[in-house]
């Protein structure tokens, strides 16, 4: 399966715009998270300062932020977010007036996946070709659809039984994509050559290396994945999904759909079922959370273990860190190979 291509929305007003940007060298860049300093630092120009909210070794999704904190957002230019479905924390901040008007929200509901594009493609094509089939035909492919169809019913049946159902929205993790991060850079230029006295034309030149830099990187990796496609990668929550999909990896289960609450009993026996019936199973850590929980669950089961971080909490801030974010991840699936596990 592929994950998501995204729709970004920019909220930006005029006044924001003008916000406390005299000039150039003054210009104050927050971020939420750290893969978004990332995705940032590789636009912006050098005079621009980037700054991070969330601090390293701290989850989004049930951080509390301190009083003091309040002073990076007061002191920003513009403020980079993931949006409400990530960090929740933030919501009534960056929607509310003070903030608002300078938050620019890279998530929204719009997001639509790969799969639901593909599918739209093909109905377009299938009906202006239409005319050209004939009644048996039109027969044959009505039948055909109908069997898609359940067989696309028996397919979510089994997606959730594996534990990729992330309720009614998109998952909210969409900077693991490289082909989102693309657009979620794109988002980023555009907001950030409205502020003053920028110089846009660098800014356009970053976009276009940071493309090029990624597409290299998405190719590598593809290579060095290639022997993973009979492996099944088991992961802590559906922050991996993203870029499994992406590289069409065999993500078999998720543990917990809802990082901030334990899973249920019945929950664990099913990925202990699967993981007992799985092909040199693997499950993903995560450092943000706890490591020796894993064990409890896999006891007496032959389970290798990697961690990965998909916060990027030991990548460096530079134009290449989203490169080399990419490329810890991989990393870290190869480990999963036979010859490289750790029991």
């Amino acid at each position: 399966m592929r994950i998501v291509k995204t729709a970004i929305s920019i909220t930006l007003s005029a006044s924001a715009l003008l916000y406390g940007s005299n000039t150039l060298a003054d210009t104050q860049i927050l971020t939420s998270i750290k893969p978004l300093e990332l995705l940032v630092r590789a636009i912006a120009t050098d005079d621009m300062q980037t700054t991070t909210l969330v601090p390293p070794g701290s989850s989004p999704h049930n951080y509390s932020m301190a009083p003091s904190k309040r002073q990076a957002l007061e002191s920003a230019d513009i403020i980079f977010w993931v949006g409400p479905e990530m960090e929740t924390f933030l919501t009534r901040l960056l929607t509310g007036g003070e903030f608002a008007e300078r938050s620019v929200a890279l998530m929204n509901s719009g997001i639509k996946s790969s799969e639901q594009e593909d599918e739209d493609h093909a109905h377009h094509d299938d009906h202006d070709e239409h005319g050209e089939h004939s009644e048996h035909d039109e027969h044959e492919e009505r039948a055909a659809h109908d069997t898609h169809g359940h067989d696309e019913h028996e397919e979510h049946a089994t997606h959730d039984t594996h534990g990729h159902d992330h309720g009614d929205g998109e998952d909210p993790h969409i900077w693991v994509d490289p082909q989102i991060a693309i657009t979620m850079a794109e988002s980023i230029r555009d907001a950030l050559v409205q502020l003053d006295d920028v110089d846009q034309p660098a800014l356009d030149r970053n976009l276009e290396s940071f493309k090029a830099a990624v597409a290299q990187k998405e190719k590598q990796i593809r290579k060095q994945l290639e022997p993973l496609k009979d492996i099944s990668l088991f992961a802590y929550h559906s922050a991996f999904t993203p870029f499994g999909e992406h590289y069409n990896l065999n993500v078999e289960g998720v543990l917990t759909l809802n990082p901030e609450l334990s899973p249920g009993a019945r929950h664990i026996a099913e990925v202990q079922d699967q993981l007992r019936s799985a092909h040199h199973p693997c499950l993903l850590t995560e450092p943000q959370f706890n490591r020796q929980w894993w064990h409890s669950v896999t006891e007496g089961l032959d389970v290798t273990f990697s961690t990965w971080d998909p916060l990027a909490t030991d990548i460096a801030a530079t134009k290449n860190g989203y490169e080399a974010f990419q490329q810890s991840i991989a990393d870290a699936v190869l480990k999963c190979l036979p010859e490289n596990t750790e029991h």
